[in-house]
């Protein structure tokens, strides 16, 4: 009796392992659900090819103040951020010596002309002088060496008086050059702008002999320049005269627009070029294949507000061709195969079918659809396995 006790008992304890077992296989190898199939419908927009770039905007006048007096600084007459008009006083350097040496150019003009003064009334006596040796001198009466004498007397101080209006004419340009360097003692605004900098201070002392010191930037903020860096396998593609527009980070969704004005001929790494010799052509050469190379594009816009900066980074739209009320579809919709293109299309049964297309613009995220495919149908971004013998990446761009 107990012998069967126990038989049973393990018969049960065996099958509940059995089921435990194939509760635990069905569970981690049932099969796994078949992958839908994505689609969307074609719609009707508006497509745009573009040339994405980051810019740097600056002041589309912008100089930088010197000065070309040597001395301490007087005064400083603005502040940064003050507006400015042609020929209003920004600094004054120190003038004592440059006073001194147009006073003392003034008083040596004034010395010579005094010369000159005094030659003049002195060519008068000699003139009465010769006149009475050349009257002695027909009535017979009058000596030779006398009127010789009256005459070289003449010509000497004619001489004289010619040396002297020479010696004025240089006094004058050394009163003239004393006058000018005395003016540049006062700095002041050679355009209408905004002070933008002032890298100096009063009471400093400045040296304009072998540099010219900077006393203020001031710039035309009312129109701004965007310099625009767009890299040398987009540059073939951009032309003047394009449409641009463009955002700063502080107002992402407000939109500036303009037109491509110039695309500079070379890139700004031509200033630091050294490419003299072959060897350093050689360097130079490897070093380029791994640099990027940027061509600046330039273009204006008005700044009424003042909202745009000096520095600030601007993100660049260059729109290189357009199409509106455009059937269009995702890039990744598309498959290439024996290089035509090809869209699935889901049909009203479900099913799916292979369609031919003709491309038009693709702006890297959407594809014009010219011909193949109507507006509503429904095309396939994410197929289930078997749906596509073989995907690939969307058309380039510009097609």
């Amino acid at each position: 009796m107990q012998s069967r006790f126990f038989t049973r008992r393990r018969t049960t304890i065996a099958l509940g392992v059995i089921a435990a077992a194939v509760l635990i296989h069905l569970f981690f190898n049932k099969p796994a659900p078949a992958p839908s199939t994505m689609t969307t419908a074609a719609e009707i927009a508006d497509l745009e090819q573009t040339v994405l770039a980051d810019g740097k905007i600056e002041a589309q006048k912008q100089v930088s103040v010197g000065a070309q007096a040597s001395g301490q600084i007087k005064a400083l007459h603005v502040e940064l951020g003050d507006k400015v008009t042609k020929g209003q006083l920004i600094a004054e350097i120190d003038d004592l010596t440059q006073q001194d040496t147009l006073r003392n150019g003034e008083a040596a003009l004034k010395n010579i002309q005094a010369q000159r003064t005094a030659k003049l009334a002195e060519l008068r006596n000699n003139e009465l002088s010769w006149q009475r040796q050349q009257m002695l001198m027909k009535r017979g009466v009058g000596a030779q060496a006398d009127y010789d004498s009256a005459k070289a007397t003449l010509d000497a101080t004619r001489a004289n008086i010619d040396a002297l209006d020479a010696q004025i004419v240089q006094a004058q340009i050394t009163v003239n050059t004393a006058k000018v360097n005395l003016g540049y003692t006062q700095i002041r605004s050679p355009m209408d702008g905004t002070v933008v900098a002032i890298p100096v201070e009063a009471g400093q002392t400045v040296n304009a002999i072998q540099t010219t010191p900077t006393i203020a930037k001031v710039a035309n903020l009312d129109t701004m320049t965007i310099k625009v860096k767009i890299s040398e396998a987009d540059v073939v593609k951009v032309k003047t005269g394009m449409p641009v527009w463009f955002s700063i980070l502080g107002e992402p969704n407000k939109r500036y627009e303009a037109t491509l004005s110039s695309i500079e001929p070379a890139p700004d790494s031509i200033n630091t070029d050294s490419t003299t010799t072959s060897s350093s052509s050689s360097s130079s050469t490897s070093s380029s294949s791994s640099t990027a190379i940027y061509y600046n594009g330039l273009f204006d816009v008005k700044n009424p507000d003042g909202v745009l900066r000096i520095s600030m980074t601007a993100q660049v739209y260059i729109l290189l061709s357009s199409v509106k009320n455009a059937i269009v579809v995702p890039a990744t919709a598309l498959t290439s195969r024996n290089g035509m293109w090809y869209v699935q299309v889901m049909n009203a049964n479900k099913k799916i079918e292979s369609r031919l297309v003709t491309l038009g613009l693709n702006d890297n995220v959407r594809t014009q659809i010219r011909s193949g495919l109507s507006v509503g149908e429904q095309v396939v971004v994410s197929p289930s396995s078997g749906d596509v013998a073989s995907t690939h990446p969307g058309p380039p761009m510009g097609m």
